[in-house]
């Protein structure tokens, strides 16, 4: 565990209060279903990241992530490809389902061979083919394609990113998928 990430036993609640970085399993999924719980204050920014690989100096240069952020409040608010619940740069939400700043939101991140949906407070908001055509159009087209190993693992750990914000997490469960 970085420092700078606390835990609170009474709340169940994981925070980033200072700098120290990501956070990732010990495990490794294929196929998942995560749920978990989020927060962020005013201006917050932060992910989870799903299949990542240590093959990166940095989780995001290989990982793809389900973005977090206070959307009033950041700027990445203003492009639906940066906004709360996006496959980050790649898959837009069909619609703002984030709750306001200081609020928890929910979240479920299901894995399932190529295909991959993201949950965001009981609505479906993205759903992709990891690998797809339309996926390597995407990823071509965005500035992942300065990274190889971008996406390119269909293994890996789960991520909890430091972006510098204060975030916090808290009923984080996760389970394999029998395919």
């Amino acid at each position: 565990m970085p420092e700078g990430w606390q835990f609170d036993a009474a709340t169940g609640e994981l925070t980033r209060v200072s700098g120290g970085g990501d956070i990732i399993t010990d495990q490794q999924w294929d196929d998942f279903e995560l749920e978990l719980e989020w927060k962020v204050g005013p201006g917050g920014n932060s992910g989870v990241f799903y299949r990542a690989t240590e093959a990166t100096d940095v989780i995001y240069m290989n990982a793809t992530e389900m973005q977090i952020l206070d959307n009033a409040g950041h700027r990445d608010g203003k492009n639906s490809l940066t906004s709360t619940g996006a496959n980050y740069g790649l898959y837009a939400p069909t619609e703002d389902a984030s709750l306001p700043v200081g609020e928890w939101n929910k979240v479920r991140i299901v894995a399932a061979g190529p295909r991959v949906e993201h949950w965001l407070n009981g609505k479906k908001i993205v759903e992709y083919r990891h690998g797809s055509r339309e996926w390597a159009e995407k990823v071509k087209a965005s500035k992942f394609k300065q990274w190889p190993a971008y996406g390119m693992s269909m293994i890996g750990h789960i991520g909890l990113q430091d972006h510098g914000d204060v975030v916090s997490f808290r009923n984080i469960r996760i389970r394999g998928l029998n395919r």
